[in-house]
């Protein structure tokens, strides 16, 4: 069964990702994400047929603690989170951890040289 990719987040962030194609999306507006955006990540994460979420960093702030934590320990599916700037290195441990090799530690080594 191929998994398909989810996005969560305010409908002006979720637009260029449907526009590109993805047909799984929870719009939650900036007004409403203290009281919805929990139940909206829930339902994304216990969909069989997501395998990456995608969010934008900033409404990670908005998540209670629970969902947070499940959001960052979640494998599949994966959480992506973008638009953080330099806080989002995380991206790397949870490729890692998806798929269970580095791929940037070959080019870290090159570096070196």
């Amino acid at each position: 069964m191929s998994q398909e990719i989810a996005v969560v987040g305010s409908p002006e962030f979720t637009t260029g990702f449907r526009l590109a194609g993805v047909r799984k999306f929870e719009n939650v507006p900036d007004d409403e994400k203290e009281t919805e955006l929990d139940d909206a990540v829930t339902r994304v994460l216990e969909d069989d047929g997501v395998g990456i979420v995608v969010m934008h960093d900033e409404d990670l702030d908005h998540l209670s603690r629970q969902v947070r934590q499940e959001v960052e320990t979640s494998v599949e599916p994966t959480m992506v989170s973008i638009g953080g700037g330099a806080g989002s290195g995380g991206l790397r441990d949870k490729i890692k951890r998806a798929i269970g090799i580095d791929l940037m530690e070959e080019d870290e080594q090159g570096d070196n040289e």
